[in-house]
């Protein structure tokens, strides 16, 4: 399945519970980079307006389903939230909250598959695609446009590494935060059969951090992707047996370590870096002098 985001940035998006100050500002930062945003969904206050924005009570109170769903629905609602955009036909949805229960991430990440949508985090700050629109907080002014297309689970190093191919010469076709929770809507593999169609990309960047094995699914999958691919697992310092960061990374044995799913990568084929600057710098290489 090709996320519809590749093809074509959504030309319509509704956002869930964004009227609070940190909802409110992402929604004027989306319209600012030119994201048309169609309605705000807010329980109760239906009727009214935010910011030009109609304030609806309900999904279904819209004339016409959007392309795309932005949540910034509490952690214990987001099951619903998805559920509800899954089922009324939004392909795309993008869920902000951290912390989500990890069996509601679960069952909101069957629903999204069984509804054949494409559901990015919960724990996500969304993607930009420079020159197209933003669906999010990855802020806009970090990402020049061009060819390099960014998978990250960090949030913070999603902005770095922006920031950095930017100011490096480069640019980005988009930047894409999976999401930085322990169980997230797709994984980084189910976005190669996507990027391998998608002419615009040239170079992938994969950030990933010790724990878990989504790496090797990456590995497995990566003769698909017929372009470079650099990887950039961190964590590699990581103390042994030390939770680190707000997703819970831990390495439970030799396999789960940043290393190890590095050098699982570079056998399969990646570029291997192990600082973001590195990371940057074989990026700048893969360019024709």
């Amino acid at each position: 399945m090709i996320p519809s985001f590749l093809t074509r940035f959504p030309r319509t998006v509704v956002a869930l519970h964004a009227t609070g100050r940190y909802g409110a500002a992402q929604l004027r930062a989306m319209r600012d980079a030119g994201t048309t945003l169609t309605a705000v969904i807010a329980p109760g206050r239906g009727g009214g307006a935010q910011d030009g924005i109609p304030l609806l009570d309900d999904l279904r109170d819209l004339d016409h389903m959007p392309e795309a769903a932005i949540l910034y629905t509490p952690p214990d609602g987001v099951l619903d939230a998805v559920r509800a955009a899954a089922y009324r036909g939004i392909k795309l949805i993008i869920a902000a909250a951290e912390y989500v229960p990890v069996h509601d991430s679960l069952k909101a990440a069957h629903a999204a598959r069984e509804a054949g949508a494409w559901l990015l985090g919960p724990n996500t700050l969304g993607l930009c695609l420079p020159g197209e629109g933003l669906l999010g907080a990855v802020s806009p002014e970090f990402c020049a446009p061009g060819d390099i297309t960014l998978l990250c689970r960090s949030g913070t190093l999603t902005l770095l590494l922006s920031r950095l191919i930017s100011e490096s010469g480069l640019g980005l076709r988009a930047a894409i935060h999976l999401g930085g929770d322990p169980v997230i809507g797709r994984n980084p593999h189910e976005y190669l059969d996507g990027l391998a169609a998608d002419s615009r990309t040239r170079a992938v960047l994969y950030a990933g951090e010790l724990g878990g094995e989504r790496e090797y699914a990456l590995a497995e999958a990566l003769p698909r992707l017929g372009k470079p691919l650099v990887a950039l697992v961190v964590g590699r310092h990581a103390p042994p047996g030390r939770r680190m960061g707000h997703a819970g990374a831990l390495a439970g044995a030799q396999r789960e370590t940043a290393e190890a799913k590095l050098a699982a990568l570079a056998a399969a084929g990646a570029i291997a870096a192990r600082s973001p600057a590195e990371a940057v710098a074989a990026l700048r290489s893969l360019t024709p002098p």
